[in-house]
């Protein structure tokens, strides 16, 4: 699991993908987003300007981000 601190209220999905090094680019991430293969919260995310906060799991394949 990788812990993640945001600066501030939020990070978009896509740049947190591409912060933690699950993606390579910005274009990566979002074609992961618009494939179904990101899950925050449990839930599929299709939105690639979705707005991450504190306390939210995102998982992309194996991998898991807890946002803090």
């Amino acid at each position: 699991m990788i812990q993640f601190k945001i600066e501030g209220e939020f990070i978009p999905l896509i740049q947190l993908l591409k912060v933690t090094g699950l993606v390579g680019t910005g274009g990566d991430a979002q074609a992961a987003v618009m494939d179904g293969l990101v899950k925050c919260n449990g839930e599929v995310e299709f939105r690639k300007r979705y707005k991450v906060r504190i306390g939210d799991i995102i998982i992309f394949g194996t991998d898991k981000i807890e946002v803090i």
